[in-house]
């Protein structure tokens, strides 16, 4: 077993799990609920760990990625609907993945913001160009374990641990039904951050990438457990530093420079180090995996030859497809925009897509004619399914409990 290609699972996770928008939304719900949302991650941590296993033995077993699933599934109209929704969702979190990076950059050297802007940009461009698959997903995943830091500030900063347990139990606000009106968009909105659709899209095609066979299946399952379980950790970690420092002073941390302060508080100036660098290398990778998921994404459904590990010459629509994603994303993030509510927007529009794009990998996963001896037992389909019908409530409560709230502002 090759220990280095657990750096897929672990690159997917800190991108999906602890990008910028979790990065803020996180700690946000930590800092007006206290613990109360940590059953959130629990139950979105297994259902990206079922359906990312599922997509990786997929890819194993079949050689077939997420996209081209969806396309034979459920057919070409309605297929191309869900191509644009999702690519739409990854543009709009890759314009915020790159303007948090502008950011990060501002605050260890200075410089105007767009200046950084064309500076994030021009190094993810460099990144993707350049480094070979293998070394994309080692580089951000062992860099973006740095974010391990908010997991020591939670220790450090020594919160009531039974209070923390507690939050693993469903329970919400009875102060006022304006209260759980909040309280249920900030569920909905860090249910769907767990279960962005692009962390399939990337796994699934990074698992061809890395051409895992059925004997790599074990690898499959450790990947996807180990890697998403560390970004549930990272999560819940998040909440807790959010419900210490934030909650009790009333302060909504609605900024990534913001989101910063919890490793301070409780480490000093190597907490700040730390969690610049972490986050830095998080929502890059995270920007990096929206690219290509992308170019990915349109590639597999028409059916065009796609790869990172080919050389970018070799395959020239999937390269313009990714350079495309990282130059429109900078555009829109030249906007001026504030890169939070462009992701908190793709966020809650991404929870609309999800039941098309897990759909799918549930049916192909569990269809015993296609994947013979390596189905979908019996417990995981029941899981599955259960968890399916929870994303579909999900996703018919985004949209209005958006509009409620005005977007979290209540």
């Amino acid at each position: 077993m090759n220990i280095a290609e657990i750096f897929l699972g672990v690159m997917t996770a800190l991108g999906g799990f602890v990008d910028i928008g979790e990065l803020v939304f996180t700690i946000q719900g930590g800092a007006k609920f206290g613990y109360r949302l940590l059953w959130v991650i629990v139950l979105g941590t297994i259902g990206i760990i079922l359906f990312a296993e599922m997509s990786g033995r997929i890819a194993a077993v079949l050689k077939r990625p997420t996209f081209e699933l969806i396309r034979q599934q459920l057919g070409r109209r309605t297929g191309l609907g869900v191509l644009i929704a999702s690519n739409l969702v990854n543009l709009l979190t890759c314009a915020a993945e790159l303007g948090g990076i502008a950011i990060v950059l501002q605050l260890a050297f200075g410089g105007e913001y767009r200046l950084m802007l064309v500076a994030a940009t021009g190094l993810m461009l460099v990144s993707v160009w350049f480094l070979p698959f293998r070394w994309i997903e080692r580089v951000f995943g062992l860099l973006g374990l740095t974010l391990l830091v908010y997991a020591w500030a939670a220790i450090a900063l020594a919160p009531e641990w039974g209070d923390v347990a507690k939050g693993l139990i469903p329970t919400a606000p009875v102060d006022s039904a304006k209260d759980g009106v909040l309280y249920a968009y900030f569920a909905v909105g860090l249910f769907s951050s767990i279960l962005m659709p692009y962390e399939v899209y990337f796994y699934s095609s990074g698992g061809i990438e890395d051409k895992w066979k059925p004997k790599d299946l074990p690898v499959n399952f450790i990947t996807s457990t180990v890697g998403f379980s560390l970004g549930a950790l990272l999560s819940m970690s998040l909440v807790v530093v959010g419900a210490v420092v934030f909650l009790p002073r009333g302060i909504d941390p609605d900024l990534l420079s913001t989101a910063l302060l919890p490793p301070v508080a409780a480490l000093g100036y190597k907490g700040f180090l730390l969690a610049l660098l972490g986050v830095l290398f998080a929502i890059a990778g995270a920007s990096v995996e929206t690219a290509l998921a992308g170019a990915y994404n349109i590639a597999q459904f028409f059916g065009k030859e796609w790869g990172k590990a080919r050389k970018p010459t070799a395959v020239p629509l999937f390269t313009a497809l990714w350079i495309a994603m990282l130059a429109a994303g900078m555009l829109i993030a030249m906007s001026g925009i504030n890169p939070i509510k462009i992701v908190e927007t793709s966020v809650i529009f991404a929870i609309v897509v999800l039941p098309f794009t897990y759909l799918p990998i549930l049916r192909v996963a569990g269809d015993r004619k296609l994947m013979g001896v390596h189905a979908n037992n019996r417990l995981v389909a029941a899981a599955g399914w259960l968890m399916f019908g929870l994303i579909v409530l999900a996703a018919l409560a985004a949209v209005p409990l958006m509009w409620a709230t005005r977007m979290g502002e209540g």
